[in-house]
C-alpha cells in the first residue's frame, strides 16, 4: 500500500480526531508521517522527518512523530528529549510492540490510533494540559 491510498475520508479524519483527543489533555504535540519508501533504519528517518517539521521546537520539548513507511512496512516512534526524560524506555517499546501487532494483522488505521491513545496517555501524566495551551504544530498529516 502506498502512503497517498492509505488516506481516504474517512482515515484521515480517524488520524486527526485521535490526535486531536490526545492533545485535548496534553500540552505535548502529536504528528504522523506518511511515505512509501524508508532507506535504511525508521528511527533515523523519523528524526529526520521530526526536525524538518520542526517539532524540536516545542516550548516543552514533547512531540511525538509516528513515522510509517508503508511500502516497505517500516515503522517508527519519535519522541523529542523531554519526554525521553520523563518516560520510561520501556514505555515506547511497548507502544511499538502493541502497533506492530496490529499492523501484523493488517489493522494499520488501527495500530496507529492505538499509539496514538497510548502516547496521549503518557503526554497526560508528563505534560498535562495548561490553561494558557496553544497548538504549536499543526495536526494534519504529512505526506512524504
Amino acid at each position: 500500500m502506498k502512503a497517498k491510498d492509505f488516506l481516504d475520508e474517512h482515515a484521515e479524519k480517524q488520524l486527526l480526531d485521535a490526535i486531536r483527543k490526545a492533545e485535548m489533555l496534553t500540552s505535548g504535540e502529536i504528528r504522523v508521517h506518511l511515505e512509501d519508501r524508508c532507506k535504511g533504519d525508521a528511527v533515523v528517518a523519523a528524526s529526520s522527518v521530526f526536525h524538518r517539521l520542526k517539532m524540536n521546537e516545542t516550548v516543552l520539548h514533547n512531540g511525538i512523530l509516528f513515522y510509517l513507511a508503508l511500502v516497505d512496512k517500516k515503522f517508527a516512534v519519535y519522541a523529542d528529549e523531554g519526554l525521553y526524560q520523563r518516560v520510561p524506555r520501556d514505555f515506547w517499546e511497548n507502544i511499538v510492540k502493541e502497533m506492530q501487532e496490529k499492523f501484523t494483522q493488517a489493522k494499520f488505521l488501527e495500530g496507529l490510533c492505538l499509539g496514538i491513545g497510548r502516547a496521549g496517555t503518557a503526554l497526560t501524566e508528563h505534560f498535562p494540559r495548561l490553561n494558557n495551551d496553544r497548538n504549536e504544530l499543526d495536526d494534519e498529516i504529512s505526506i512524504g
